[in-house]
């Protein structure tokens, strides 16, 4: 409910008591600026401007031993399976997020400030490992700062045509670039965690900007951004020349079809760029089928792995579609990387996948899938084969089952593992009673003896 409500209730039942107070009542039309500006959920009025707060809060707690990990399949970032030698590790998060955002009417459009404050607070163990990944140590009790910071402080003003400023996300479009089966592909899943070309996440875009964005016709946006320009000479575990990166981005969104086309360069305030992306993507649905093709070209100096990909050229495609029927759905998808002048000699990764759904009864479904990677690198297999049960208990309740496996010339070549092959199995307790609040308990064991018990719960507020 809104907080306005509140206020004009109780001011208008005071009003009522007595006609001394009937003047006051033209105050009220101050009270009207949220809905003025079509703003709704958790609100404030004064005269001029509407405050909207959302928040939450999330907590994560896990058990077991999973803390050590070995590459599965060596991919740009690697894809890794925990190995149960760890010792008894466990793992407290508590994420919690307040943003407010204060908006009003401007001769240019409305005119807003947004400030998000966010806390991570959490505890872990971990030990001390050597180089071939013996323990060499006890286990360490690590506290991580849990104070709250500015993860976003930035004004906009305008309608069809946004100019923002301060720190805040990135303009650029990452998206149109997740594979349609279930258990995804090797390489984009470990790449940004659902695609092609680099995480979205990554220092290099957003944080301190200046940006613009406009509706130029229907469907059609354009932005342009200058961001990042926070980074000094020395970021974390990289050395930059200085801080800037330029990105430009070209959206649409029509009837079941969405596209873009983002570049972006980095370090442009150094006068010498040598680093940039390109990553561009398209979705389209026409009635039963779906198809999605992405493609990405990254000068990686900055934002590779180092030792494997750092100063390469990378260039990543996928395809996948989707077809839906009355009671199965089939999805295939296939994605390659290409690196060139990097620290070794040039390669070519690429991968397969396929899944299908099936809907047994209302309520009950099974997914079955599989997923293929060739390291280019390293000429070494990789294949992954499991099946999924997800059944709706109540309205509120829904269990899911995996079980599955690991199997190729990367697992066998590896020492890290004790067998050949890698077997896993995984249950999952999901609770949404609503209001918003969602919970889950989640148990996974796999053949390398290592397992987690992770529970989570969390709620959100608008």
């Amino acid at each position: 409910m809104k907080l306005k409500s509140l206020l004009l209730g109780s001011i208008a039942a005071a009003g009522l008591s007595t006609a001394g107070y009937a003047a006051d009542l033209g105050v009220l039309t101050s009270l009207d600026v949220c809905d003025s500006l079509g703003i709704s959920g958790l609100t404030i009025s004064s005269s001029d401007n509407c405050l909207v707060i959302t928040g939450g809060v999330s907590y994560e707690f896990g058990y077991g031993e999973f803390r050590q990990e070995a590459v599965v399949a060596d991919t740009i970032d690697p894809r890794k399976v925990a190995i149960g030698d760890s010792g008894e590790d466990w793992d407290s998060r508590v994420i919690s997020w307040l943003k407010a955002v204060g908006s009003s009417s401007s001769d240019f459009g409305r005119a807003s400030a947004t400030i998000t404050l966010k806390s991570d607070y959490r505890y872990r163990t971990t030990q001390v490992f050597d180089a071939a990944g013996a323990v060499i140590g006890d286990d360490q009790f690590l506290p991580e700062d849990g104070r709250f910071f500015a993860d976003e402080a930035f004004v906009q003003v305008g309608d069809t045509t946004t100019i923002m400023a301060g720190k805040k996300g990135s303009i650029a479009n990452l998206g149109d670039d997740a594979p349609f089966n279930y258990l995804g592909l090797f390489n984009s899943s470990s790449l940004d965690g659902s695609g092609v070309g680099i995480d979205a996440d990554t220092d290099y875009l957003g944080g301190h900007v200046i940006q613009v964005v406009s509706s130029v016709a229907d469907g059609i946006s354009v932005g342009v951004g200058f961001e990042a320009l926070q980074l000094g000479p020395e970021f974390g575990s990289y050395t930059t020349d200085a801080p800037g990166t330029l990105v430009g981005v070209v959206s649409y969104a029509g009837e079941g079809v969405t596209a873009h086309l983002t570049a972006a360069a980095f370090e442009i305030l150094s006068g010498d760029v040598e680093s940039f992306l390109i990553h561009a993507g398209a979705t389209g649905t026409f009635d039963a089928f779906k198809v999605r093709a992405a493609v990405s070209y990254f000068n990686d100096s900055l934002i590779g792995v180092a030792g494997k990909h750092l100063g390469a050229d990378v260039l990543n495609a996928l395809v996948s579609g989707e077809a839906t029927f009355d009671l199965f759905t089939i999805a295939l998808s296939g994605e390659i990387q290409n690196v060139t002048d990097g620290p070794a000699a040039d390669f070519t990764d690429y991968g397969v996948g396929g899944s299908v759904g099936v809907g047994i009864t209302e309520g009950v479904s099974i997914n079955l899938g599989a997923r293929y990677f060739q390291d280019g690198q390293t000429d070494l297999e990789t294949y992954q084969v499991a099946a999924q049960v997800v059944a709706a208990v109540t309205e509120t309740i829904k269990v899911t089952g995996e079980i599955g496996g690991y199997f190729g010339e990367a697992i066998e070549a590896n020492p890290a593992f004790s067998d050949d092959n890698i077997y896993y199995g995984a249950a999952e307790l999901g609770w949404t009673p609503g209001g918003s609040f969602t919970s889950s308990l989640r148990g996974e064991v796999n053949s390398e003896d290592a397992y987690k018990v992770t529970f989570k719960a969390a709620k959100e507020f608008k």
